[in-house]
């Protein structure tokens, strides 16, 4: 499993392979929304923790399709379902390898571009720790919908709709958290619901993972 994360992280950093799609796509955004809805504070600081996590979230889908495709094309997949170690194990090792190619940065880089939306300063460490807490849910969750689209040509816009509904409650309790730590509010439940979707998330979903994998591959 761990040369399987290794192998993937190497793949994800070469030209070409996805690192960085991601990030540049949340900068692209973040950067646009005080032009598209103006310079005002007051407005930019209401909205910044749902735009943050709304450009988090899509910036996240940009490079799902990458998780079993490329292997699929080339016949690794199958390679890789035929050794020995067990198709939950490398759902989830796709899994950890897309968070920390995109969701790790994410989660660094967020704090940083919530000054240009006027992010309250009580909000900065509640973004941080729920993109901490919630992208890992947005990789496993993700990692499932690749798995049922493996094989499909052009299957990025099924799989983005396919993953996005599944997204909606990370989403929720995420923005939620960071409304409430900035006004001072108590965060528990929410950052509690956060935690507890991507514990499942990764309880769950490597073995539907491993299930659709095998029906696809045979």
């Amino acid at each position: 499993m761990i040369a399987l994360l290794l192998r993937d992280l190497r793949l994800a950093t070469r030209a070409g392979g996805g690192f960085g799609l991601g990030l540049v796509f949340f900068l692209i955004v973040v950067v646009l929304v005080p032009f598209g809805v103006g310079p005002e504070t007051e407005i930019l600081s209401k909205i910044a923790a749902g735009i943050l996590w709304v450009a988090a979230l899509l910036a996240a889908l940009l490079s799902l399709d990458r998780i079993f495709a490329l292997d699929f094309e080339d016949g690794a997949l199958t390679l890789i379902a035929t050794a020995p170690i067990p198709l939950e194990a490398v759902g989830l090792a796709k899994a950890i390898a897309h968070w920390l190619t995109t969701g790790l940065a994410l989660t660094v880089a967020a704090p940083v571009l919530g000054v240009l939306l006027q992010l309250p300063s009580g909000a900065y460490g509640f973004v941080a720790l729920t993109l901490l807490l919630g992208t890992p849910a947005l990789s496993m969750i993700g990692t499932f919908g690749a798995a049922l689209t493996v094989g499909i040509r052009r299957g990025g816009l099924l799989l983005s709709l396919l993953v996005l509904p599944l997204y909606i409650p990370t989403l929720i309790f995420g923005a939620e958290a960071v409304r409430r730590g900035a006004q001072g509010l108590d965060a528990t439940t929410p950052l509690l619901m956060l935690g507890g979707i991507t514990a499942g998330a990764f309880a769950m979903l490597p073995f539907a993972t491993a299930a659709v994998l095998r029906i696809n591959l045979r």
